[in-house]
């Protein structure tokens, strides 16, 4: 195969229809960056997801003085009840570590986390008690929650996860529409690079009739075209990575760089080894499947 005479017609093919090569780049780019962004997001969803159920902590609410829960009749917890459920968790197989709270500690916590206008009004025999409990397996909440409901002394066991979850829920949403969007604008690119393709083998559909008299194969016909349609979206790929790595790196890495922001966020090397190469892996299989197609009715003699 004459290597030369395959890329002299690639640029040729190329600079005969610029606009349209040019579109398919722009078309291009713009559908892999929402398809790069829909990846990053997914898996920024799932780095948070990992790092803040970790610091998640089953909170053990003890029964107070003041407490008026069903499990409280007798009033506050009695030191036998507080052993008991101490012990009861720390011999559970689903607990790594078991903090207690007391109210003293617990009141100093409040006054140290709220605003004093909210504080003012709050005593300490108001707040109660707790164990904070850190699982061996976060997503197993709701067991070692089931183990000490009802138990003789606790007055609540809340689910943490709960503000979590609307969170969750809306980065999910945004992968979704990320994804979606990407999905129409490949849809787009796929079109674009089959109408470019037939424009441009029905622009020279008398040398390629003349190359397959002559006895030149499918192959050799074929080859120009497709590579037309593979230098235009890998063009797009790139431009489409550049923007998206500038986006991390002065964007998210402006902001994880801001003193006291403790959240891990995607950088450099999750663009670098996860979305690049699957937005430049899914451009050049797009631009092959459309040429192909494109050249299945146009190439015939």
């Amino acid at each position: 195969m004459r290597l030369g005479f395959v890329l002299s017609e690639m640029f040729t093919g190329l600079r005969r229809n610029l606009s349209m090569t040019v579109s398919v780049v722009l078309v291009t780019m713009v559908s892999l960056f929402f398809f790069g962004a829909g990846l990053l997001v997914q898996q920024q969803v799932s780095i948070l997801k990992g790092d803040w159920y970790d610091r998640v902590q089953v909170s053990v609410f003890l029964c107070g003085s003041e407490s008026t829960a069903e499990n409280c009749p007798g009033g506050a917890v009695t030191g036998a009840q507080r052993d008991a459920i101490r012990q009861q968790l720390t011999d559970s197989p689903l607990v790594d570590q078991v903090f207690y709270e007391s109210q003293a500690e617990a009141f100093a916590n409040f006054l140290d986390t709220y605003d004093p206008s909210f504080t003012a009004n709050v005593t300490q025999d108001q707040l109660p008690e707790s164990f904070r409990v850190r699982l061996t397996d976060p997503e197993r909440y709701e067991e070692i929650r089931d183990q000490v409901v009802g138990v003789p002394g606790v007055e609540d066991v809340p689910d943490d996860r709960k503000i979590l979850g609307p969170l969750f829920s809306a980065l999910d949403a945004a992968t979704v529409v990320a994804l979606g969007l990407a999905a129409l604008m490949l849809v787009c690119t796929v079109l674009l690079v089959s109408t470019t393709i037939r424009l441009t083998a029905f622009s020279r559909r008398r040398e390629t009739s003349i190359m397959r008299l002559v006895g030149a194969s499918r192959l050799l016909i074929q080859l120009p075209f497709v590579l037309e349609g593979v230098v235009a979206t890998l063009l797009g790929a790139a431009l489409a990575s550049g923007a998206l790595w500038s986006l991390v790196e002065y964007g998210l890495g402006r902001l994880a760089d801001r003193p006291g922001f403790t959240t891990k966020l995607v950088g450099t090397p999750e663009v670098l080894t996860q979305a690049m190469p699957l937005m430049f892996g899914v451009g050049f299989l797009l631009a092959v499947f459309a040429s192909l197609v494109s050249l299945r009715r146009w190439l015939r003699i």
